[in-house]
């Protein structure tokens, strides 16, 4: 019984450090995005200063790691109902994105373009 209670408060403790409020802290190696405070930081622990809608686009492809998010539906989570063929604003805020959060921006292995379709966050 008492290795059951040290086990689980160990996973509690592990739980506790991956995440602040119920949101989770996800870890790219190259940065860190902390959902709950709504922060980056990178690697070397300076903080990234990140616009509004830079934090908005980053937030939706974090929730949805590993998985294409298309232009649309980033456009109007992140806009408003009323965008939805602006592809232009991803393209400029998502090189912004890259250029801050990206170790080579022009080779960028966390936030994936799928050409056409969307966008991809991985880890």
């Amino acid at each position: 019984m008492a290795e059951l209670l040290a086990r689980l408060r160990a996973a509690v403790r592990r739980a506790a450090v991956s995440s602040v409020d119920g949101e989770p802290v996800v870890d790219a190696g190259d940065f860190t995005v902390d959902l709950g405070a709504k922060r980056v930081v990178r690697g070397d622990g300076t903080q990234v200063h990140l616009t509004p809608t830079e934090w908005g686009v980053l937030e939706l492809l974090v929730r949805h790691r590993g998985k294409l998010v298309g232009q649309r539906e980033l456009l109007r989570a992140v806009w408003g109902p009323n965008y939805g063929s602006e592809t232009n604003y991803l393209r400029v805020y998502m090189a912004q994105l890259r250029r801050k959060l990206e170790p080579e921006p022009a080779r960028p292995k966390h936030l994936i373009t799928e050409a056409g379709m969307g966008y991809r966050f991985e880890v």
